[in-house]
């Protein structure tokens, strides 16, 4: 189903990837933050223990990966179906939207957010990408049917001058 935003820009050009680079460093730091949240939870139903890998059970320790993982989707599932924008994107005007311009389902957020964790983690290649093509695509861009956009600065109103 395509749901397109609200407001449509004429001409909407794709993100850089320095401005994604500088938005991809905000929201690290707010899933950092979540992750803190979901730590001291699990500390306090753990009995005042830290949760590690020495003298945690197994599936203790799978519990608490697949929460920080779950929460990790949701966060940027969220914005990504929402509005398009996570914090960090917000800050830095940009949007992620499906090739025609729409908000992304849930089903694209989670191909664009599995595929984008190899592509981080080996090296950035995945995100180098989008430097070598013409449409500046990272690949869970491409694997996803989205794309980022640089969202165009807001019309300043003028302010009249009393007399």
């Amino acid at each position: 189903m395509h749901r397109p935003f609200k407001q449509e820009f004429a001409q909407i050009a794709p993100a850089s990837f320095i401005k994604r680079l500088l938005a991809m460093v905000y929201d690290t730091l707010l899933v950092i933050a979540l992750w803190m949240v979901i730590g001291t939870i699990a500390v306090a139903l753990n009995n005042g223990e830290a949760i590690s890998i020495d003298s945690s059970p197994r599936s203790t320790i799978a519990l608490f990966n697949s929460a920080l993982f779950c929460a990790t989707f949701l966060f940027f599932g969220f914005f990504w179906t929402r509005n398009g924008q996570t914090l960090g994107m917000l800050a830095w005007r940009l949007r992620v939207q499906t090739m025609a311009g729409g908000r992304l389902s849930w089903g694209q957020a989670l191909i664009r957010f599995l595929i984008a964790i190899p592509s981080l983690g080996l090296f950035g290649i995945g995100f180098l990408w989008m430097l070598l093509t013409d449409e500046r695509l990272s690949l869970h861009d491409r694997w996803s049917g989205s794309c980022v956009v640089q969202l165009p600065k807001p019309e300043q109103h003028k302010k009249k001058k009393r007399s």
